[in-house]
């Protein structure tokens, strides 16, 4: 069960970091303020950081991850466009942000919660990455 748990948090990980990069991408060309740049492209090297662990762990348990369900981002990436169209402004950004975040925070804890016997290794990077969020959210605020 302990195995089964992990690879199941994991791939939930992935598929949120891989989210998390990819919302990234796509609000970054838009960004006009030079410290929201700096502070989006931290915040996507850090999920970096993290997807390379994640990799690594997922290689041991020899299993390929997970994509973003296709569904939630094809309407992510909809809402962005849209929003960005109505008004391209890095208020704008930063309230798109916020809501990702938010979404993944906690789409993150119910995995966590869901997932009780996954190893404390998978645990940590879980919490890394809801703390890593919460902390964008928080960087956020000063341009909403």
């Amino acid at each position: 069960m302990v195995e089964k748990d992990t690879i199941r948090l994991l791939r939930e990980c992935d598929a949120g970091v891989k989210m998390g990069v990819s919302s990234i991408d796509e609000v970054l060309p838009f960004v006009k303020n030079e410290q929201l740049e700096k502070l989006l492209t931290a915040c996507k090297t850090e999920h970096e950081k993290l997807d390379r662990e994640i990799q690594a762990l997922l290689d041991k348990y020899s299993d390929d991850g997970k994509e973003p369900n296709i569904m939630a981002k094809s309407m992510s990436w909809m809402k962005t466009n849209m929003k960005l169209m109505m008004e391209e402004s890095d208020a704008t950004i930063a309230d798109l942000m916020t809501d990702g975040c938010n979404m993944g925070v906690k789409s993150l804890n119910m995995y966590l919660n869901q997932y009780k016997a996954a190893d404390e290794v998978s645990k940590d990077i879980t919490k890394r990455l809801i703390n890593l969020e919460e902390k964008l959210v928080t960087d956020m605020r000063g341009y909403l």
